[in-house]
């Protein structure tokens, strides 16, 4: 909602688990929430301090809202659970509507339908939305993958 506790954690899991499999220059990432409410904040620190303890650099994150140019822009927007999801859809051009999906469609072996809003409870909600998202971000590379697998076989006539 307010992009400094889920999305940020999600941005900076993705992007270090692309660069990990080589595909950091092939994919673009951004966050950003569906509210306004934190314009220029760093992540929540309690959502810095977890992402630091398996490695994962969120600092130079900030939040931001969306705008009508992420629709555009980008080919896949992920919310973290339902409410996010749909203020998206509400906001969303129709003919972009088919880019919005849940991250955790991407989950393998969670069984989680959102990812919770950490942000009034303690330190175990944001190592539990950590959990969920490397899940989903793992899920979420397979998938980017056979993607632009599909796609340098389509450009290449079907020779990849």
């Amino acid at each position: 909602m307010g992009n400094i506790c889920r999305s940020p954690t999600a941005h900076g899991v993705l992007r270090h688990k692309l660069q990990s499999a080589g595909l950091a220059g092939r994919v673009q990432v951004d966050s950003a929430g569906t509210h306004n409410y934190h314009p220029g904040e760093p992540p929540d620190r309690r959502s810095l301090r977890a992402a630091a303890m398996r490695g994962y650099d969120l600092s130079d994150l900030r939040a931001r809202q969306i705008t009508d140019d992420d629709f555009a822009r980008h080919d896949l927007l992920l919310a973290m659970d339902w409410d996010n999801l749909a203020l998206t859809e509400e906001r969303c051009p129709p003919q972009h509507r088919r880019k919005l999906r849940r991250l955790t469609e991407f989950c393998r072996r969670h069984e989680a339908v959102v990812v919770p809003d950490p942000y009034y409870g303690g330190d175990a909600g944001f190592l539990h939305v950590l959990d969920l998202v490397e899940d989903a971000c793992d899920g979420l590379i397979d998938h980017l993958q056979r993607r632009l697998l599909a796609s340098a076989a389509a450009i290449s006539g079907g020779h990849a």
